[in-house]
């Protein structure tokens, strides 16, 4: 199912944020989405990127039906359902905090929302298990949340949100409270998951890295603009602003003045040069990162670049160091509007 959103708008009233702001400095109006418009295609999962407070929760919300937009429509299919409830929407929702019910084990907690459907006990049980084999959670079925590790927690939640086979699933950051490791294993069973079903689905985080590895496509936001929208690669090599420029990728990108442009180059492509190049100074700090070795570089005018080097390196701090970069690899910025200039 496609899902089509068009200038989208959310706008809060003053009273409603008031508690974000002190005493009587709220505004009468805060726009947390801002005319988006975008489609998210059948079968794929999208996520929507961003720092917290760019709107990426709100749009979801939008999504689900638990909020109303001030303006806009929001299309499932050919159907709009701009105004329709959040129980007639066909959605599946997964929470950053499982939601699951505490008293109930884990075969009722999938079931429930076929109870609530009122779908034959025969028929539920028969799907109950599919979804847990699909979850690989079928040996956990007679345990209680409370005796679930949190990854296990997780696959619950999605099987609940899965069983009743809605049209969309939308996850709100639903990592956040897993440990990096079980954040690794997670995002690769999601992934599993989702297009094993082929459902379309959206996927909320303010972790970039988390958004590089599990999407068809990003929407980059902030403050309740939509910035860019593709596929994480393109993002990465080609973002349209200096907000996309540095918000995707680890280590961040090195911004700098040259020629009256603000330029961008990424850590992995400098490389050590013989003599003067794009940039010299002298190494402030070495650290060994797996088979690499990231050195920080500052030179005479306090402009500090990150770079990559091989982890065998003899380089240590206080030595000159010189890096070049392919003119293809720098992304040029205008200072004035932060837009992307030029090609390369």
């Amino acid at each position: 199912m496609d899902v089509h959103l068009k200038g989208l708008t959310m706008a809060f009233d003053g009273h409603e944020t008031a508690s974000l702001f002190k005493r009587g400095s709220a505004p009468s109006k805060v726009i947390a989405v801002n005319n988006f418009s975008a489609t998210i295609k059948s079968g794929e999962m999208v996520s929507l990127l961003g720092p917290s407070g760019c709107g990426k929760s709100t749009t979801l919300m939008l999504l689900a039906g638990l909020y109303r937009p001030t303006s806009g429509q929001i299309i499932f299919g050919g159907e709009d359902v701009t105004r329709i409830d959040a129980e007639k929407r066909g959605i599946g929702m997964v929470f950053q905090n499982y939601a699951l019910y505490p008293h109930l084990t884990v075969r009722k907690n999938i079931l429930f929302p076929l109870k609530m459907k009122k779908v034959p006990k025969a028929e539920a049980n028969k799907k109950m298990e599919e979804m847990a084999r699909l979850v690989q959670i079928e040996h956990l079925l007679d345990r209680k949340p409370g005796q679930l590790s949190g990854g296990q927690q997780q696959r619950v939640a999605i099987a609940r949100a899965l069983v009743k086979e809605p049209k969309l699933l939308l996850l709100d950051e639903p990592l956040s409270n897993l440990d990096a490791r079980l954040r690794l294993e997670m995002r690769e069973e999601i992934r599993r998951i989702q297009l094993k079903v082929g459902i379309t689905a959206v996927f909320v985080t303010h972790d970039q890295e988390e958004a590089m590895s599990i999407s068809d496509r990003i929407m980059l936001m902030r403050d309740g603009i939509l910035q860019q929208e593709c596929h994480p690669q393109e993002m990465y090599r080609k973002p349209v602003n200096i907000f996309a420029a540095e918000f995707i990728g680890s280590p961040p990108i090195n911004m700098l003045d040259r020629d009256g442009q603000r330029v961008g180059v990424r850590p992995e492509h400098f490389t050590l040069s013989q003599e003067q190049d794009f940039f010299t100074g002298k190494i402030s700090h070495l650290e060994t990162i797996g088979r690499d070795t990231l050195i920080r570089v500052q030179s005479a005018e306090n402009e500090t670049v990150r770079t990559f080097v091989d982890g065998n390196t003899t380089l240590k701090i206080d030595d000159t160091c010189h890096l070049s970069v392919k003119p293809e690899n720098i992304h040029r910025f205008n200072p004035a509007t932060g837009e992307r200039v030029g090609d390369a």
